[in-house]
């Protein structure tokens, strides 16, 4: 159910820069709002609820891995949609970032995909017919 959410947020947030100009503004009030009233606020509420550190109790799960690579996009759409959200934000993101591997991962140089440039959303554009 977890992953469910973060795949339907982050599919909107990955389709962004796919959208046609005149669509972009619209689109980001949309995912703004999703992110805001529906989507953090649940996982928030979770955390929250039973006081442990990840999603699933105490032991970190897929859902965390999906959930924390959400909340990095989530900041490259707008970094103040986190401010209302420390569990996710400072708890959660924090300490699934400083684990050793993921703290690798996350360095310059590693395996992490770069974000899009107008050379790949213009290809996949050609492709998928946007």
């Amino acid at each position: 159910m977890y992953t469910e959410g973060v795949c339907d947020l982050g599919e909107m947030i990955m389709l962004l820069p796919l959208c046609p100009p005149a669509e972009k503004d619209t689109k980001l009030a949309q995912i703004r709002e999703k992110t805001t009233n529906r989507y953090l606020p649940a996982f928030e509420k979770v955390l929250k609820s039973h006081g442990q550190e990840y999603l699933v109790g105490n032991r970190l799960s897929r859902a965390d891995v999906h959930l924390v690579e959400l909340l990095y996009y989530v900041e490259e759409v707008d970094p103040s949609l986190l401010a209302s959200f420390p569990l996710l934000k400072v708890a959660l993101k924090s300490r699934v970032s400083n684990l050793p591997t993921v703290k690798k991962f996350l360095q310059p140089g590693s395996q992490r995909k770069p974000l899009a440039d107008e050379k790949m959303i213009e290809e996949a554009r050609r492709v998928f017919k946007f």
